[in-house]
């Protein structure tokens, strides 16, 4: 029987028709189909082991396949050769440079009875898709990122240069509402790769139960099907946002096909559109992107009776767990030798940042974001300072010295001013005088440890009239006190006072220097 078959119900029609003991010519005048049609359905109804009744009570596709079983590929010759080199197929498919038209080329020259080029191709595509079917995967409100970067690139034109500088285009969505985020950026760096995953959950509003990233550098160490590597970095921002990451499998973009279509979108909603426009610096392509993003969400959906942000403010975004009240901020690690002078040096800065002394020679931990510098050692914190980027530069905490560096880090003026008046009130002058000099402060420290240390070895009474001298000298030097008490001037300055002059009569008076003529 040539031509379409006909409708099921038409074919219930003739079979209760030719039940009720109608003709051959009356059931074809009856029904509008040809006399030979008729025939041919009844001549299937005769080789049927089913009776009219049982047939009747069939629904319509499976009537079809008792009167049209077609004719199976699986009983063709042709399909047993087929099926046996099936896996050769498939193997060489996937070699460089091999296509099916070269594969239907060898097969055709090895089995010259084989399929043609078309027959070929369907059974090769039909099998591959048997083998490896499509999954339909349900997703719950608020419970998956989905994380790409797009594979065309956003340029800007660098105004000073004239540079064309071409920059990478994040792109992010959650499956359930299908709801999308953009972000122009430098590149696929950690740093970028994370800024943009922060500025997505700000948009968002809320972090979800789990993010799914392609097997980029960015967020994944090592890429496999099973047990991917995640980034440390990536595991340090699922900590801060309270999520997990779960990456998709390699090779397989259809764990994450929401995402690879919202590329597809982009392409058209935001590249296209902004084809024609010229952009000077990065924050106006980003904002641009943003905007067309915003009206691509706002777009209404086909089939769909609202659109994506619609779906996402309804049913999802309440869903999506709070933000930290901390921005993220990327940690780099290190391990570094606390050195003799007990600071560790951070290569990236060329900085020293100090320890305490007693750590000088251990490995220590240091964990610097762009603000803070972390360093641990044994389990615990031993140190924190703010981020230094002076090249060549120290940061010390005088707590970490010890006690002979403490003392030379706190010398100055007003630390041996303030410590001698603790020790003597005559000291503390004699320090005033020292430093009222025209002198740098630094060539008197020494002076001043001296005349403090010649005062814990000396009789306080000595020594303050020793001092009291070299007030009176004008001779602030450590040697002169030093020579005082060594000599003990103090003692003849008490034991031979000053006396008076005798009197004679050989003393002129005033009156001899005063006249006018001097008399003999």
């Amino acid at each position: 029987m040539a031509g379409k078959p006909k409708p099921m119900s038409q074919i219930k029609q003739l079979l209760q028709l030719h039940e009720q003991g109608k003709s051959k010519k009356f059931i074809a005048r009856s029904l509008g189909i040809s006399k030979n049609t008729v025939k041919v359905y009844l001549a299937k109804l005769a080789a049927s082991p089913l009776n009219i009744e049982s047939l009747l009570t069939l629904e319509d596709p499976v009537l079809e396949g008792k009167f049209h079983p077609g004719n199976p590929a699986y009983k063709d010759q042709r399909f047993d050769h087929f099926k046996a080199n099936l896996d050769y197929f498939v193997k060489e498919l996937g070699r460089v440079g091999v296509t099916k038209q070269l594969l239907w080329e060898e097969y055709r020259s090895d089995y010259p009875a084989g399929y043609g080029h078309s027959q070929f191709c369907h059974h090769l595509l039909q099998q591959m898709i048997a083998r490896k079917p499509s999954m339909v995967l349900q997703h719950r409100a608020g419970e998956k990122l989905f994380i790409d970067f797009a594979g065309k690139k956003l340029p800007y034109i660098n105004k000073d240069t004239g540079e064309i500088v071409p920059c990478q285009v994040f792109v992010a969505c959650l499956p359930y509402s299908d709801y999308s985020f953009v972000k122009v950026v430098k590149s696929q760096s950690v740093s970028d790769f994370l800024y943009a995953l922060s500025c997505c959950l700000e948009d968002l509003g809320g972090v979800p139960e789990v993010l799914v990233p392609d097997n980029l550098k960015s967020a994944i160490v090592k890429a496999s099907s099973y047990e991917p590597d995640v980034n440390r970095a990536m595991e340090d921002f699922a900590n801060h946002y309270k999520t997990t990451v779960i990456p998709a499998r390699a090779h397989k973009p259809k764990d994450k096909a929401l995402v690879e279509n919202q590329v597809k979108l982009i392409y058209t909603r935001i590249y296209a559109k902004l084809r024609k426009l010229t952009f000077f610096d990065l924050p106006s392509l980003d904002k641009a992107a943003k905007e067309k993003t915003r009206e691509h969400n706002q777009t209404r959906m086909q089939q769909k009776p609202y659109c994506r942000e619609e779906r996402f403010l309804a049913d999802e975004k309440h869903l999506l767990r709070p933000l930290p009240e901390q921005s993220f901020e990327l940690k780099y690690y290190r391990e570094l030798k606390a050195a003799k002078n007990n600071h560790v040096y951070l290569t990236q800065d060329k900085h020293y940042y100090s320890v305490p002394f007693t750590f000088i020679g251990l490995v220590v931990k240091v964990i610097y974001t762009r603000s803070m510098v972390y360093i641990y050692a044994k389990g615990q914190q031993i140190a924190v300072h703010i981020r230094d980027y002076k090249p060549g530069g120290y940061t010390t905490d005088k707590e970490h010295l010890c006690s002979a560096h403490r003392h030379y880090m706190d010398r100055s003026p007003d630390y041996y001013l303030n410590k001698s008046k603790l020790k003597s009130e005559v000291l503390n002058q004699l320090m005033g005088h020292l430093f009222a000099q025209n002198r740098h402060p630094e060539q008197l420290y020494k002076t001043c440890d001296g005349l403090l240390n010649l005062q814990r070895k000396t009789d306080p009474q000595e020594f303050d009239k020793a001092c009291q001298m070299a007030i009176e000298y004008q001779k602030y030097s450590y040697i002169f006190v030093l020579n005082i008490l060594k000599n003990k001037m103090t003692e003849e300055q008490e034991t031979n006072p000053s006396l008076p002059l005798p009197t004679h009569q050989n003393i002129r008076g005033k009156e001899y220097y005063t006249q006018s003529t001097i008399s003999f």
